[in-house]
């Protein structure tokens, strides 16, 4: 790509849902520099819309200067602005005949059986996008039971009946879609099935990472929905081995990944290729429902090479009050008392920091043994340690069902400076030694 190195870009064109090596960047930006995405709603509204080839819709990735493969990026979360003024959201149905083999992925007309073909939206409610071609009701998915959620500051309210239809009406205003989005707004359904309760807003990205070395469905960068494309039938295919090496988790789901973390991200291609998107207003651990409130959101992060930190996944940095209580970082009266009370047994405690390690897999156990296996080689411990040190220091977490996890430790700040990541763990954390 022809072009200078940017302090501050600007990134407002969306993908047509699948990342990789030959997707056109949107630019490029300066190790150490700033990258502004713009980006609508992740989940629902792509689902919905047959001409989308991922099950999100994110934003173009962007190329950062010195990074290799081999490498790792910093991406940190400075701020995420909520655009829309609601949303809708709510457990999915897949329609029988509307896809071959995904319907995240390889979306069809039922009725003519065109591939990814171009709609037009009648109306509202659950049959208003239809094939451009024949006029059938061409959504893959339906909302079996579902809200519609009013945005309002701090809040998040759930809309009677009358209201969504309200909201229906005039979606793509509530959407707030940005210019480029080619999405249907998911606002159009009216689903009103859960309505008249509060929740808090507490926005996070679902999306957010490098691009895989091989071109797939943005919402499949994971060990979960990624091992959907093994030997699958449609063009989107990877092999067992391109699963194994060629991922890089961006598709995370964790609540923690929001404003004041770093997410430490692997790079499978020259560039690493930076995206985000599918931020949503709330979700509690684990995504259970499969689905939350997306929102379209400009999102403010700072990216910054980590030369030879070469990783099999990504490694978070949340912020202090999202650790669980026995990885939180020590403060300084704290830690200087527990060096008092080890000295009196002849024991020179070690300084730490604490680090997730995220683990994806198609189910939860393989997910967090697959993130202790990744512990284990990036730290060169014994697998037993890496148990013993989370069992004692840390905990796991589920980030999304089905398969992805979050594993805390405490890790010794000597074994940190090994990798590198021994000062961008302290200046985090603040942490007193």
């Amino acid at each position: 790509m022809v072009g200078a190195y940017e302090d501050v870009l600007n990134v407002g064109e969306m993908t047509d849902g699948i990342i990789g090596p030959d997707v056109r960047k949107a630019g490029k930006v300066a190790d150490g520099g700033k990258i502004i995405f713009i980006t609508p709603p992740g989940c629902w509204g792509p689902m919905i819309t047959p001409s989308i080839r991922g099950g999100h819709e994110v934003a173009r990735p962007v190329e950062v200067e010195n990074a290799e493969v081999g490498d790792a990026i910093a991406i940190c979360i400075e701020k995420v602005k909520i655009l829309s003024r609601a949303s809708c959201s709510g457990v999915d149905s897949p329609v029988d005949g509307a896809f071959s083999g995904d319907p995240y992925v390889a979306k069809r007309c039922p009725k003519c059986g065109k591939e990814w073909p171009e709609y037009r939206v009648e109306g509202t409610g659950q049959e208003a996008v239809r094939c451009a071609e024949c006029g059938s009701p061409a959504s893959p998915f339906r909302m079996v039971h579902g809200y519609t959620l009013i945005i309002d500051g701090g809040f998040g309210f759930t809309a009677d009946a009358s209201v969504a239809k309200t909201v229906a009406e005039k979606a793509y205003d509530f959407s707030a879609l940005p210019e480029n989005s080619r999405q249907v707004p998911i606002l159009i359904f009216g689903k009103s099935d859960l309505s008249r309760l509060v929740t808090r807003v507490r926005p996070h990205l679902g999306q957010l990472g490098t691009i895989p070395a091989v071109n797939i469905p943005d919402s499949h960068n994971a060990g979960d929905f990624g091992s959907f494309l093994i030997n699958a039938p449609h063009k989107y295919g990877i092999t067992m081995e391109q699963y194994e090496t060629a991922l890089t988790d961006g598709h995370l789901d964790v609540d923690s990944v929001r404003e004041g973390c770093i997410v430490i991200a692997p790079v499978r291609v020259r560039g690493g290729g930076v995206y985000a998107g599918d931020v949503h207003a709330m979700q509690g651990d684990g995504e259970v429902a499969g689905h939350t409130a997306d929102v379209s959101a400009e999102t403010t992060v700072s990216v910054s090479v980590l030369k030879g930190l070469e990783l099999d996944g990504p490694l978070l940095l949340p912020p202090a009050e999202d650790l669980p209580p026995l990885a939180k970082p020590w403060k300084k009266d704290e830690w200087e008392s527990a060096e008092e009370a080890a000295r009196k047994m002849g024991i020179e405690i070690e300084p730490v920091a604490p680090i997730q390690i995220i683990g994806s897999a198609p189910t939860v156990n393989d997910a967090a043994a697959r993130g202790f296996e990744r512990a284990a080689r990036l730290f060169d411990m014994r697998l037993e340690e890496v148990l013993n040190r989370v069992t004692i220091t840390g905990a796991v977490e589920i980030g999304r069902l089905p398969g992805i996890v979050q594993i805390s430790m405490q890790v010794p700040l000597r074994i940190l400076e090994r990798t590198g990541l021994d000062s961008i763990a302290v200046e985090h954390y603040s942490l007193p030694y």
